[in-house]
């Protein structure tokens, strides 16, 4: 059933009075101004209906009243014929007659109501179903209506940014971290190169400190060996010194061999003093 187009106007009208037009013009507000309507329309029909199924319960009803009547006349009629009261028989088939006539108008109304009945559930039934079909699409209407303001709510949004100027603001952020991560590597150089250098001074003070030490134990070592080799020494220096009286060319080639025997001294006693440990 269409709607009444007074309604509509008498509801816009009250919306545009109240300040609420922006409202009924809401397509969700459409949406459930429609479904509300079918609602009423289906009450309504309802009603229809069982008017309908009302008046043809009654006519039924009727037609068997009168069907019993007629019924009744024409036993009377026949009583009375028995009777031998042919008047009175002939008075009741009249009346017989009469109600036949009626009976049969009822019957063609009855059917009429019955068919009317009929029509009527099946519009009840079809409305029902157009009516869950309608539904299901208000439902889907309004899923795709939040969709739809939830994309302009977000384009409103991305409207808003400032996007060159957050990519500058970023390209400035990111050449600010490169210049503190190069700054941070000079450093973490510079601080390994001092780690270094402070290690091999500490290895090459530890072989001077190591070397010390067996220049030492070789000084004590050849210490042992010092009064032999003086006197080994010594012993040749008389010699070298008497022979070399004799003349100048004498004294030039006693000198060499004198240094050869010192060092040959200091070597034996060096294996000595090695044997003797």
């Amino acid at each position: 059933m269409a709607s009444n187009p007074f309604k509509r106007f008498w509801r816009y009208l009250m919306a545009l009075l109240s300040g609420k037009l922006d409202q009924w013009e809401d397509p969700e507000v459409i949406i459930n101004e429609a479904v509300r309507e079918m609602r009423e329309n289906q009450i309504k029909n309802r009603e229809l209906a069982v008017q309908a199924i009302t008046q043809k319960n009654n006519l039924q009803a009727e037609v068997e009243k009168e069907e019993r009547l007629v019924a009744d006349l024409e036993k009377k009629a026949a009583i009375a014929l028995q009777g031998g009261n042919r008047e009175l028989a002939l008075q009741f088939l009249r009346e017989k007659l009469q109600h036949e006539q009626t009976l049969e108008q009822m019957r063609a109304s009855l059917a009429q109501a019955i068919e009317a009945a009929e029509k009527v559930k099946t519009a009840i039934k079809l409305e029902e179903d157009r009516i869950r079909q309608k539904t299901a699409q208000a439902l889907a209407l309004k899923a795709k209506m939040k969709q739809a303001q939830i994309e302009i709510k977000i384009n409103k949004a991305l409207d808003q940014f400032q996007f060159s100027n957050n990519e500058q603001q970023w390209g400035a952020v990111e050449e600010r971290i490169r210049s503190m991560q190069s700054e941070a590597a000079a450093r973490a150089e510079v601080a390994n190169t001092s780690i270094d250098a402070r290690v091999r001074e500490l290895e090459a003070s530890q072989m001077d400190a190591q070397a010390e030490q067996e220049l030492a134990q070789l000084e004590a070592k050849l210490s042992l060996g010092t009064s032999t080799a003086n006197n080994y020494v010594s012993t040749n220096q008389q010699q070298v010194q008497t022979v070399g009286t004799g003349g100048s060319g004498a004294n030039g080639s006693a000198a060499p061999e004198s240094e050869l025997d010192r060092q040959l001294a200091e070597l034996e006693a060096k294996l000595n003093n090695q044997n003797k440990q």
